[in-house]
């Protein structure tokens, strides 16, 4: 027969009632209180930001009506020959969607050499000096925390118009954030291969080569592609002020109000970004299963 537990004391069942209830109350307090603090703040936040929910309300159908003014008229009649009004411009369109892409392209890949050269140094577990440590950990915030159209507007007056000025923004930006997502995955490796490399006399290259780089691998290339998705997204604005790409065509459109163009721009450079994303998520998910 199965043992029976002796029931508890009343004095101590009701010690024991009282304490929960205790701990129950003040984790409904602190979750109030946690609630309370985060309204305050976002009110705090949208007066200092000037939200005012009533003037959204009221001129919110200023902007569906410049939606609806940039929609082209399509007809199942002449559907065919809409479609080339309205896509009239498709080869000169496609010539600069395809500037954007190799921008985004070079720009991810320049970034991601970089961020993968000064990761190991930005990693506290693994970097050989804590100033240098330091260093670079304040260089990498520099770079990802002025955004990719202020350095293009450096680059524009250093070096003109063109590709190459948005090609160096997206380097740079995509060297600070890179260099510190990589850097957080290597302070998350196991440091007993590290431990054993250095053990057996085997210099910071070699220790970095067979011991960190194939348990970081894989997230390092989960967050390149990731980052190169972004970055696709930042090239088609890097035309406002001259780097290159759709981006000037369609600020073009907007100013002299081409609504047609501006429409077909748009879909153009939502479905590039769409197809990228889809055939990026296959190859992410095909390399990590082949690298792990």
């Amino acid at each position: 027969m199965p043992e029976r537990i002796a029931p508890l004391p009343p004095h101590r069942a009701s010690a024991l009632a009282g304490a929960y209830d205790a701990a129950v109350s003040a984790t409904r307090r602190r979750t109030w209180a946690g609630l309370a603090v985060v309204v305050v703040l976002a009110g705090l936040a949208a007066h200092a930001a000037e939200v005012r929910p009533l003037v959204l309300a009221a001129n919110i159908g200023r902007f569906t009506d410049y939606i609806a003014q940039i929609l082209p008229h399509l007809t199942l009649v002449n559907l065919p020959g809409d479609l080339a009004e309205w896509y009239w411009g498709w080869p000169k369109w496609l010539a600069l969607l395809g500037e954007t892409l190799l921008m985004a392209y070079l720009g991810t890949l320049l970034g991601a050499i970089g961020g993968v050269l000064l990761c190991f140094s930005a990693a506290a577990n693994v970097t050989g000096s804590r100033t240098a440590c330091f260093l670079v950990r304040r260089g990498l915030e520099f770079c990802r925390t002025v955004p990719e159209i202020v350095f293009a507007l450096l680059f524009v007056i250093a070096f003109g118009l063109g590709p190459m000025v948005g090609v160096l923004s997206l380097a740079i930006h995509t060297t600070g954030a890179l260099g510190k997502l990589f850097s957080e995955v290597v302070e998350n490796i196991d440091m007993k291969p590290v431990e054993s490399l250095t053990a057996a006399g085997a210099g910071r290259i070699e220790t970095l080569r067979f011991a960190v780089l194939p348990q970081v691998l894989s997230n390092f290339v989960s967050y390149g592609l990731l980052r190169f998705e972004i970055n696709v997204r930042g090239a088609g604005v890097m035309g406002f002020v001259g780097a290159g790409g759709i981006g000037q065509e369609l600020l073009v459109a907007i100013r002299n109000f081409y609504y047609a163009d501006v429409s077909a721009i748009l879909v153009l450079i939502i479905l590039t970004v769409m197809a990228i994303d889809l055939g990026t998520e296959r190859l992410r998910h095909y390399l990590l299963g082949s690298l792990r």
